[in-house]
């Protein structure tokens, strides 16, 4: 962050009429809400999941005990990438980074006890985004909950999944079409889901900038509005279920100042690109979590002070949900008790230090402002250089959003070894004791539990069923009809979760990442 003095004059060219304005107001600087927080807090999530779906939810069903007002689901890895915890390519995975799901039968498990149609559900999930929203449907159905009372999201943002994180299955345009049968049958049918999470938040954890975080967001949430719209969708109606997934770094200032130029950014490309002309599909909602790759394994207790410092500075720049990580993070899966003591930081925020008590409370400072505006600048120049490009497809498939995340990510990494950027605890103000904490352990044993499970699964299905529901997946994604239902369909009839993505892979092909030097 670079900002100087912040003089009056320094502002010649802001228009608080134009650039500020008033909370509820386009462009919605000040928030999407007149009366933001006074009217409601923010939604307390805290993003869990790990071995299997009956150890998941009695974690759930703790965290909701302690106050949690929004469920947020981890899935592990071969759910992620669309294998079933038997396959080889599972091995050493099962139940490690989030929760195990193969068939409906985790899925009824993972949420037993848990009334869906009076709490709100995000799950992480992207490439097998449709399968997962397909089996908590079939979730809702078998205990008789109307489908149109559902709400939450899922991330099912497969385009950051190639510049930033990996866990990709089909190719970029394959992908955008399942998005699109996404929104499509949510629209019609889930009027209360938020389609989709546009996730800055795993650009900001890969290296990137807070503007790069911004822009290369919006470059993709870009390309998701123009297949909606290519697909025959109203902008103004689903413009209004689209969500999205920042990061909360240090920076307190500086990330303050990201979020609300965030907020003004996307309301002038909805309105100006878009021709939106209705407000609600012209506000910026979005999750915020603050951030792992700012944890520390050396003096892991510095992590309760930055995880609150980064939920300050969410919570002051509008924030609609929020995750705060535990301070055991960098070690291992979180233990309950630094779980609670996560959800702690952001009950005392919202009860104890009176910032949800004012809208907007930063409004007109002179360094946040400045800052809004240069990161709102930057942006924009950094969108205007992908569309010179050929849109943000030509960009992904030509490696270059990957590699300025990776330079970023770099010159990050020198200033850290230079002892330019101090990091607490590992370069300035060291004690070389080893960490006093550890993390959460699962338990080895859990992927062979896993793998019975899912071999027993299918010994008692309806095998004639099933392939006849993986059949009609197959011709579905061959032609043009919308892929929701027919996997819907699937999941019901005893597919697993590697059954319908390997019936998709068949049709779509997988992709493999672009090489750049």
């Amino acid at each position: 962050m670079t900002v100087s003095t912040c003089r009056p004059e320094d502002f010649a060219d802001w228009e608080p009429n134009r650039d500020l304005g008033v909370p509820g107001k386009f462009p919605f600087t000040r928030g999407i809400h007149a009366e933001m927080y006074r009217r409601q807090l923010w939604t307390m999530r805290q993003y869990a999941g790990f071995g299997t779906a009956t150890e998941s939810n009695a974690r759930y069903r703790y965290l909701l005990e302690q106050g949690v007002t929004g469920l947020s689901v981890a899935f592990d890895l071969p759910t992620q990438v669309g294998y079933d915890s038997d396959h080889p390519l599972a091995a050493g995975e099962v139940g490690r980074v989030g929760v195990a799901i193969d068939s409906l039968e985790d899925m009824l498990d993972l949420f037993d006890g848990i009334q869906l149609d009076q709490v709100t559900t995000s799950m992480t999930i992207n490439a097998t985004a449709c399968i997962l929203l397909a089996l908590y449907v079939a979730v809702a159905r078998r205990r008789s909950v109307p489908i149109h009372k559902l709400g939450g999201t899922i991330q099912n943002d497969i385009l950051k999944e190639y510049v930033a994180r990996g866990t990709y299955i089909f190719p970029p345009r394959a992908s955008l079409r399942i998005v699109t049968d996404i929104f499509a049958y949510c629209a019609k049918e889930l009027p209360r889901w938020h389609t989709i999470s546009i996730s800055g938040y795993h650009i900001r954890e890969a290296g990137s900038t807070a503007p790069q975080e911004v822009a290369f967001t919006f470059a993709h949430a870009i390309s998701y509005v123009e297949a909606a719209v290519a697909a025959g969708l109203d902008i103004n109606q689903f413009g209004q279920r689209l969500s999205f997934f920042f990061a909360s770094h240090n920076n307190v200032l500086e990330e303050v100042a990201k979020f609300r130029a965030a907020r003004r950014l996307w309301a002038r490309l909805m309105h100006n690109r878009f021709g939106t002309t209705n407000p609600d599909a012209e506000k910026l909602r979005f999750h915020t979590q603050t951030a792992g790759s700012t944890l520390t394994a050396l003096q892991p207790d510095n992590n309760s002070v930055r995880v609150a410092l980064q939920a300050l500075a969410a919570v002051l720049g509008g924030t609609q949900s929020l995750h705060c990580n535990a301070r055991d993070e960098a070690l291992g899966l979180p233990t309950e008790e630094s779980a609670r003591l996560a959800l702690r930081t952001q009950q005392i925020l919202a009860s104890e230090t009176g910032i949800a008590s004012t809208v907007d409370p930063v409004a007109g400072a002179y360094a946040v402002e400045q800052r809004t505006s240069e990161i709102e600048a930057e942006a924009k120049t950094i969108l205007n250089k992908i569309d010179e490009q050929g849109g943000t497809l030509a960009a992904i498939e030509a490696g270059t959003v990957q590699r300025e995340i990776h330079e970023s990510a770099y010159r990050e990494q020198q200033a850290i070894e230079s002892g330019k950027q101090i990091i607490v605890g590992v370069n300035r103000f060291t004690e070389g004791n080893a960490p006093t904490i550890t993390g959460l352990q699962v338990d080895p044993s859990i992927e062979q539990i896993q793998i019975g499970r899912v071999r027993r699964h299918r010994e008692r299905r309806d095998n004639a069923r099933h392939r006849t529901a993986l059949n009609a997946v197959g011709a579905t994604a061959r032609g043009e009809a919308n892929l929701i239902p027919p996997i819907i369909t699937a999941v019901e009839a005893g597919a697993t979760v590697g059954e319908i993505a390997d019936s998709l892979r068949t049709v779509f092909g997988e992709y493999h990442e672009v090489g750049f030097g």
